[in-house]
């Protein structure tokens, strides 16, 4: 059965985040979320069957589906292991491998400083896991102390808000009645701090990774139409607000945020395009800090 490890977070405002009202959100939509994101889920799970991984670290796993999709690819014979700083997303991600019987083991930590055991993994993997870091470089210099000699790092982040309207449709339409929603910063930890691929390619380079390759992909994504209300009121910064919200507001905020939606909505389908980076990495054993190229 999955394996339980807990320790201290110092994760700051995403710690808070993750174990409050966000990391609560998410167990509660945990089911359509994964089918939403099952897409670029698949594109990990096959990249580990291509290299035969066999000890896989799931950066950002969140509930567990990815970490439990790659546990089940690799068998019995490897290990797979979730690490998040979400205690409520872990218990999901927990209950799920005991239901299942599975060998995926999770830690609660934060990925950017835990001590994790040298050179201990052919893989890391994470679906947009890795934006919330609050320090991207010593996180994935971290990571790059855990890979294996020859290790390959593979994830999947969020592109600019700008190539990803979806996710913003929400907050733009809600904007005129929640004047205290907080803008995006760009840079800071959340979804879009990896928009930039200069600054991601700058950030692997400086942690040590090298063969470096950030790639642009646009998947389709689809949500049933009935689970659009509850995506849009509990997930993401108009999630947040609504938690303080009067019933009023929250019955306006709804309505207009839920006709912004309309051109995604075909039948009882959602279906946007997810843009996103899958960025590739090795952990080769000339690796230096500079100097690096990558390849688009």
């Amino acid at each position: 059965m999955g394996e339980q490890q807990q320790i201290h977070i110092n994760g700051g405002d995403q710690a808070a985040l993750w174990n409050g009202p966000s990391g609560q959100a998410w167990v509660e939509e945990q089911a359509v979320l994964d089918d939403m994101l099952r897409p670029l889920e698949n594109l990990l799970v096959e990249a580990a069957g291509k290299i035969a991984a066999r000890h896989v670290l799931d950066v950002g796993c969140g509930t567990g589906s990815t970490t439990l999709a790659l546990a089940q690819r690799i068998g019995a014979q490897g290990r797979c292991t979730g690490i998040d700083i979400s205690e409520p997303m872990l218990a999901t991600a927990r209950a799920r491998a005991q239901r299942d019987g599975s060998t995926a083991s999770f830690i609660r930590a934060d990925a950017q400083d835990y001590a994790f055991a040298p050179a201990s993994f052919d893989m890391i993997v994470s679906r947009l896991g890795v934006m919330f870091f609050s320090d991207p470089v010593l996180a994935f210099a971290n990571l790059r102390q855990a890979a294996a000699p020859d290790a390959t790092l593979h994830c999947i982040a969020w592109r600019s808000a700008a190539e990803n309207p979806f996710m913003t449709t929400a907050e733009r339409a809600a904007a005129p009645l929640l004047p205290n929603l907080p803008p995006r910063q760009p840079g800071a930890p959340g979804q879009f701090a990896f928009g930039d691929r200069e600054r991601v390619l700058s950030i692997l380079q400086a942690s040590g990774w090298r063969d470096i390759d950030i790639r642009p992909i646009d998947i389709a994504c689809t949500l049933p139409e009935p689970a659009l209300v509850a995506y849009l009121s509990r997930l993401g910064p108009v999630g947040l607000a609504l938690r303080n919200a009067d019933a009023g507001t929250r019955v306006r905020v709804v309505e207009t945020a839920r006709a912004a939606f309309e051109t995604y909505v075909h039948g009882a389908t959602v279906r946007y395009t997810a843009a996103c980076w899958i960025i590739t990495a090795r952990a080769t054993a000339a690796s230096q800090p500079a100097g690096e190229t990558a390849y688009a």
